[in-house]
């Protein structure tokens, strides 16, 4: 049998870099010590990625490809269940790339490509979200106020998916971003999410979503 080509350096220092900023967090990983995880010189790192910034923008890079590709499927969502999917894949992509949830408000106040670039990941979420919505109501006319409503539903749902990891955090700071907890992180983070899109559904629908939620209370997990 064939060996497997190994892995170009390139992408041995992203994976590891990866896996060093969402165990330890952005902000307390050195080029020092991601160059000694792989037992490579400084230097070999640094003809690969000239800078810190330059593996951070590489892997948000990595990260907004797969989102948008995940965003673009909310047209493909036709009944809660998949909803429920497309939820909890937005959740296990974020889980991915949590370094940087976890460190969001330093990389945005350091980082130019993360500042100019994550208010439309925010917009692009809310506009999926919107999307997903409106199917699971069905096609109806709005009023004012509750074209309002809706369009809050949204914002709060991506309020949940970005700020979900922090309220982990403090939770269980030693603990909750560690590999062994994403399980029950991801049940938790679909728990909130659904329980904000349930008064807003009706029927058949909202009981579907209503025994997800019962399935998937934090009690559960």
């Amino acid at each position: 049998m064939a060996k497997k080509a190994p892995r170009r350096t390139a992408e041995r220092i992203l994976a590891t870099t990866l896996e060093l900023f969402n165990r330890f967090g952005e902000p307390n990983v050195s080029t020092t010590l991601i160059s000694a995880e792989l037992r490579i010189s400084p230097g070999n790192l640094y003809y690969h990625f000239p800078s810190k910034d330059e593996l951070v923008n590489t892997l948000f890079d990595q990260y907004e490809g797969r989102l948008y590709e995940l965003l673009a499927a909310s047209d493909d969502v036709v009944d809660v269940e998949d909803a429920w999917f497309f939820l909890h894949s937005l959740f296990e992509l974020i889980w991915a790339f949590r370094f940087l949830y976890r460190d969001l408000n330093h990389l945005l106040s350091r980082n130019r490509r993360l500042e100019t670039s994550f208010p439309a990941i925010l917009l692009r979420k809310r506009g999926a979200l919107s999307v997903l919505l409106d199917t699971l109501q069905g096609a109806q006319p709005r009023t004012a106020d509750e074209q309002r409503q809706h369009d809050a539903v949204a914002a709060s749902m991506v309020v949940v998916l970005t700020y979900w990891l922090s309220y982990e955090y403090v939770l269980q700071p030693r603990s909750a971003l560690e590999p062994e907890n994403a399980q029950d992180a991801l049940l938790r983070g679909a728990y909130h999410v659904l329980g904000l899109l349930a008064p807003h559904l009706q029927g058949a629908p909202r009981a579907h979503l209503l025994a997800l939620i019962e399935a998937y209370h934090p009690d559960h997990s």
